[in-house]
């Protein structure tokens, strides 16, 4: 069942072209809220635009590049231009590149991830921020981490979840520094969920499920759609008094 939570309200989603983003953004959009769906490729954008319009939403496709500050200042100055206001954010983009020991991680892979999913947050949450906090009601920012970060660890994936306790972090401290300026801050960690990135190397979606059926309480993977109510409470006013929180969505793997 959907609701009118976010009527009237600008909702912004980076790396918004597939996956848990593009569920985010679909989500926000359900419940009233214009859409700003970020990302680098053009097209899987135009692709979630077009979802939401069919539906009878408004949205706007920008393409921008989390790792560039101009980039992440033009994005929130076309959704303030477009829709009047910046009231949730969600920082989604990020990559995984490695699977091997940490002595056979190249520089390059690590420094990708590094740039896309640490740095990639703190200037796209500087720049929402920055707005953010000169308007009358302020404003909520969901970041997405992982269950990795600080919660699990597993083999091939030390790098990774470094950069993701990173973005938990990063969001702790930010929520403490601009509580007072009325923008909440908080982050999701999700478990392995139903896209391609909870595959392992060579493995077919149903070995994935045979697999969850033993490392989830659960028995499965997680939805996509389970990953964005997660976001869309913490981002609601539902949520009013949750600030630097992190909540873990991975069917009780991490209990």
């Amino acid at each position: 069942m959907t609701t009118d939570r976010f009527s009237g309200r600008t909702a912004l989603v980076t790396g918004a072209g597939t996956g848990i983003g593009r569920a985010v953004a679909l989500a926000f959009a359900a419940e009233g809220a214009n859409v700003v769906v970020a990302g680098r490729r053009p097209g899987p954008l135009d692709e979630t635009v077009a979802l939401i319009e069919r539906a009878g939403g408004k949205a706007l496709s920008v393409t921008a590049d989390v790792t560039r500050a101009a980039d992440m200042e033009a994005l929130v100055t076309a959704a303030v231009d477009r829709f009047g206001s910046l009231d949730v954010a969600v920082n989604n983009a990020g990559v995984f590149e490695g699977g091997q020991p940490v002595a056979d991680l190249s520089e390059d892979a690590w420094r990708r991830m590094l740039d896309i999913n640490v740095t990639g947050v703190l200037l796209a949450l500087r720049a929402q921020v920055r707005h953010m906090r000169t308007q009358p009601r302020g404003g909520a920012v969901v970041n997405i981490a992982s269950n990795l970060g600080v919660h699990r660890r597993v083999a091939g994936a030390a790098a990774y979840a470094a950069t993701k306790a990173a973005v938990s972090a990063l969001t702790r401290g930010a929520a403490l520094d601009h509580i007072a300026d009325g923008v909440r801050i908080n982050v999701v960690s999700p478990g392995p969920t139903a896209t391609g990135m909870s595959l392992r190397p060579g493995e077919t979606e149903a070995e994935r499920a045979e697999r969850m059926r033993t490392e989830a309480p659960v028995g499965r993977v997680s939805t996509v759609e389970e990953v964005a109510a997660a976001v869309l409470y913490l981002a609601s006013d539902d949520a009013a008094s949750v600030v630097g929180t992190d909540l873990v969505v991975d069917g009780g793997a991490t209990a």
